[in-house]
């Protein structure tokens, strides 16, 4: 079980860190973190005969989890959920015909609850001290994606009916991208703190 610590998580580390500007300042992060979200989710690679796309989204919540701590990250996934539910299309498989709360029922509603708890957890990690290493990072970021595919395969499954390839369409086209992308996402923030401290010695 991840201990909650008291570390600074990465935002917290540069820019105001208390009063009006402080507020001003997560509000701005809120709003670049839904759109980065809605950008990275754009960027999908389709994997017949998986339902679920593969797209860079996962990278961009486990990064933001971790960077913004567990509120802040909360509240910007939440954000962008809230987004995509008023029918914006922000999703990887959103469009103009298909949005809003009857898209998030689909295949995808499962990796979308997914979204909120490995941003949870990363943001967790990352107050607990996580984020400084790179190995520990690493661990958070494959908690995080066990968190995301549960619920994901839990959804695919009552979706479709457990006769169905489950695993086959929800996990195993995933697993070699979000390795990859689990490797960078674990050296970025750790690197990104070398870089604070460097600056400040």
């Amino acid at each position: 079980m991840i201990a909650i610590g008291n570390d600074r998580v990465l935002t917290e580390a540069v820019g105001p860190t208390e009063g009006s500007l402080r507020l001003a300042k997560q509000a701005v992060l809120v709003v670049l973190g839904i759109a980065l979200l809605a950008l990275t989710a754009k960027i999908k690679i389709a994997i017949p005969p998986s339902p679920v796309p593969v797209t860079l989204t996962t990278f961009g919540i486990l990064t933001i989890g971790a960077a913004y701590g567990p509120r802040l990250g909360l509240v910007t996934v939440i954000g962008y959920l809230l987004v995509g539910a008023a029918g914006y299309d922000v999703f990887a498989g959103s469009s103009a015909e298909l949005a809003g709360i009857e898209y998030m029922m689909g295949s995808t509603g499962g990796y979308l609850v997914g979204y909120v708890l490995a941003a949870l957890a990363l943001g967790i990690a990352a107050r607990a001290g996580w984020d400084r290493s790179v190995l520990l990072m690493a661990a958070a970021m494959l908690i995080g994606n066990v968190l995301l595919y549960v619920p994901g395969l839990l959804w695919l499954g009552q979706l479709y009916g457990w006769d169905q390839p489950i695993l086959a369409w929800g996990l195993t086209p995933f697993l070699i991208g979000d390795a990859m992308k689990l490797a960078l996402a674990a050296l970025i923030v750790p690197g990104l703190w070398k870089l604070i401290g460097d600056a400040r010695s």
